[in-house]
Order: structure tokens, then C-alpha cells, then sequence
């Protein structure tokens, strides 16, 4: 009698981890067990994050994540085009370890564990100047476009421009759990170059499509090494021809614009302002003192002309 009752909690256990997947298809570090099954991924020392493996997930996870990887050792190894719009900008402030809604969206206020405080979009991206802890940050507000400025490698044929767009629009669809492909508005090629300009738009005010999972794990198939299970990369394919991908750059331009003053400015920038106007007050120096010897040359003339006379 007790081993029959061995063998049906063996096998129970049995079935309870075959219905439960080893892996999870859109998170390559998550681990997946049970009963009842659920995958998790590792966001700090002791604290795992529930994970919904049948679509993306969040950018606020992924990049908790990331910090805890990368303060662990472990792996996370890690453009020419425009602007959109005046208002699009980019991530220039990389990754830092932030702080998440339990849906996984950002709290619309990061401090990054400091004193020292910014407002963030919905990309996690800063669009605010940093102030300390008393900064107000009312809401979270929505990026509904991204431009991604892609360039391929080289390849043997000439790239059929007119097909382009369709193939960007189907691999992203197919890639980024069905995608909608309305959403990629506008695709532009400069074949000298190799680069491929996309727009990738949702109506404003929509909030059931994140174009920011879509950008951030683009990001990851092009610069280092894809988050998902399968390690394959962004390759649009136009008839036998594939596009892979060497280089990528994405500029958010959200429902409301970003509030930067010239604080912002970086070191380097500053400087080249700083240059530019001792240049100029340099110049106008130059110009005084040269006319100030000219007068100067002329009133000591006037008496010897006087003498002479």
C-alpha cells in the first residue's frame, strides 16, 4: 500500500512538471517552475518577479533585471539619420535600476536609490531635468512614436526598396509578439549608407500597444545578444535576401513634450558654447584696440601737419 502511494505522488509530481515549461520563450534568464506552475526572473537578492511568458516583457523588469546581473557578475554583455520631430529624444542615460508599478510599467518619479531624483516616460527614459526628492512628477506620461535608425550589413544584391517596408513590417509583427504592422507608418532607405529609418506610431491617448517592450528588445537583438529563448536576431527578409542588423539608434517622442533646460547640457557641449563666446568677445577685443590705434595714429598726425605748414 505505501508504495502504490509513492508511485501516484511520483507520478503527479511527474505531470505537474511536464505541464510546466522548462524555459520561458520571451525571457531567457527566467526559470519556470511549480506547482501550479509560474516562471520568475531574479530582480534582487532574494526577490523574483512573477513573468507572463506569452508576450513581452515589461522594460521596467527587464531592466531590474539587468542591474542585479550586472552588480552579480553575471552576464548581460552588453548613428547617422534625425530627429522625428524637435521634441524626439534619446536614451542618454542607459540603464539604472528602477523603480516598477506591480504591472511592470515605470513610476512616472526615479531616484535610483539616491537623493538625486527625475521624471521619467513610459520608456523609463528621463525627459525631465534631475532635482532631489521633493521633484513632482504628476504622471507617467505615454511615448506614442518611436523612430528606430537601423543599418544593415553589407550584402550581395541590391536591397529592393519598393519591398522594404513590408519586410520590415512582417518581421517586426512575427518577432514582437504579432505586432501590428499598421503601426510601422513610414520606412526610408539610403542604400550609400545602409541605413533604414522606421516610424513605428500608435494613435495618441492608446494605451493597449507598448511600443517601448517592442524598441527595448529590438535594442537587445542589434546591440548585444537577444533577450529571448531562441538567440536568433531582427532579420527582415526580402525574397531570399537577408537583413541583418549591425547598428540601431531610437528616439521616443512622447504625447507631451520633455521638459529639458540647459541644464541638461552636457559637459562637452557646454565647453563648445564656452569656446564660441570667448571667440567672439576675442574678436570684438581685436577690433576695438585696432581702431583705438588708428585714432590714436591719426591725432598725433594733425600737429606735424600743422608744422609743416
Amino acid at each position: 500500500m505505501n508504495m502504490l502511494m509513492v508511485l501516484v505522488f511520483v507520478s503527479l509530481a511527474v505531470g505537474a512538471f511536464a505541464q510546466c515549461p522548462q524555459t520561458c520563450d520571451t525571457m531567457k534568464w527566467a526559470t519556470c517552475d511549480g506547482p501550479p506552475c509560474q516562471c520568475t526572473l531574479l530582480v534582487d537578492s532574494g526577490i523574483k518577479q512573477n513573468l507572463n511568458c506569452t508576450e513581452l516583457i515589461p522594460k521596467c523588469f527587464l531592466m531590474k533585471a539587468e542591474m542585479y546581473r550586472a552588480k552579480n557578475n553575471l552576464s548581460v554583455r552588453g548613428f547617422v539619420g534625425g530627429k522625428p520631430v524637435e521634441t524626439a529624444f534619446v536614451d542618454n542615460d542607459g540603464i539604472y535600476n528602477p523603480d516598477c508599478e506591480n504591472d511592470g510599467t515605470f513610476k512616472a518619479k526615479q531616484c535610483n536609490q539616491t537623493q538625486e531624483c527625475w521624471c521619467v516616460n513610459s520608456a523609463g527614459v528621463r525627459r525631465t531635468d534631475k532635482g532631489d526628492t521633493t521633484l513632482k512628477c504628476e504622471k507617467l506620461v505615454e511615448t506614442y512614436w518611436v523612430r528606430l535608425e537601423l543599418k544593415h550589413k553589407q550584402v550581395n544584391d541590391k536591397v529592393d526598396e519598393k519591398q522594404l517596408k513590408g519586410a520590415i513590417a512582417d518581421a517586426i509583427h512575427k518577432r514582437y509578439g504579432n505586432f501590428n504592422k499598421d503601426m510601422v507608418t513610414d520606412v526610408a532607405y539610403d542604400p550609400d549608407s545602409r541605413r533604414i529609418i522606421v516610424d513605428v506610431k500608435k494613435p495618441t491617448g492608446e494605451r493597449k500597444s507598448d511600443l517601448t517592450r517592442m524598441a527595448y528588445y529590438m535594442e537587445k537583438d542589434v546591440k548585444v545578444l537577444p533577450l529571448f529563448k531562441s538567440q536568433d536576431k531582427f532579420v527582415p527578409t526580402i525574397g531570399s535576401q537577408q537583413l541583418e542588423m549591425e547598428d540601431i539608434l531610437v528616439y521616443y517622442v512622447d504625447e507631451e513634450p520633455p521638459t529639458f533646460t540647459m541644464k541638461a547640457l552636457t559637459g562637452g557641449i557646454i565647453a563648445v558654447i564656452v569656446v564660441v563666446v570667448l571667440a567672439v568677445v576675442a574678436g570684438l577685443l581685436v577690433v576695438f584696440f585696432a581702431r583705438r590705434r588708428e585714432q590714436q595714429k591719426y591725432s598725433k598726425a594733425q600737429p606735424r601737419e600743422l608744422d609743416a605748414m
